[in-house]
């Protein structure tokens, strides 16, 4: 009796239960975006990837829960985060707690956005598990899924929060940076094409060990 070789779903099915069902859903319709077209029943291969990108998508989303940036920050977080913006209390102070402003200053004139008063930076802000962030983005990603995301920005974070996390990853090249392996420094490199700062590195590998332990195979006994 021949043994079939694993498949992506092999490897999916260890996730049950540790991701929500929807996230499982979208990874296994989006198969062609994760699975090495060389020997895709390499189950190191896509356990690595998946760990990488899950993790990523676990530490930018609060666990899958959210799909849309938090901007309300304080003033002191404010000019902690964004001290080119804000550096010092009194400009901090104007912007506090407001979202909509945050964003407007912060993402403005940058990744295809307009000016502050253009109101671009709120518009494009971050949605999706890996926050898909900026007009350009929104713009080459609705050409990438077919539909007009700039138009209709919500659809990142309510239809496709996966699938443009996805999208990010092959865009940046960065499945070929799981591919070498699974260290703190291929982490890191993937981590700054997410979040320049790096911020959250910690919690970020935290999560790529868990997934990817989850997912390597018990050894028979």
């Amino acid at each position: 009796m021949s043994i079939l070789p694993p498949t992506p779903g092999d490897v999916l099915q260890r996730l049950s239960g540790v991701v929500p069902d929807k996230v499982l859903s979208d990874l296994s319709d989006a198969t062609e975006m994760w699975v090495p077209s060389v020997d895709p029943s390499n189950t190191t291969v896509l356990a690595r990837r998946l760990a990488h990108f899950l993790g990523q998508c676990a530490h930018e989303s609060d666990y899958f829960n959210h799909t849309y940036e938090n901007l309300r920050y304080s003033a002191q977080r404010l000019k902690h985060l964004f001290p080119k913006h804000f550096p010092d209390e009194n400009s901090a102070k104007k912007y506090a707690q407001c979202a909509e402003k945050i964003a407007s200053k912060v993402y403005a004139d940058r990744m295809g956005n307009g000016d502050e008063s253009s109101g671009d930076g709120f518009r494009f802000r971050g949605r999706g598990y890996l926050q898909l962030t900026g007009r350009l983005n929104y713009t080459r990603f609705s050409s990438f899924i077919g539909y007009d995301c700039v138009l209709d920005p919500d659809a990142v974070a309510k239809k496709y929060p996966l699938i443009s996390g996805l999208f990010f990853f092959q865009k940046n090249t960065l499945w070929s940076l799981c591919d070498q392996g699974l260290c703190h420094e291929n982490i890191r490199k993937i981590t700054q094409h997410i979040n320049v700062k790096g911020l959250g590195l910690e919690k970020r590998i935290h999560y790529v060990y868990e997934f990817f332990k989850k997912m390597s195979p018990k050894p028979k006994a």
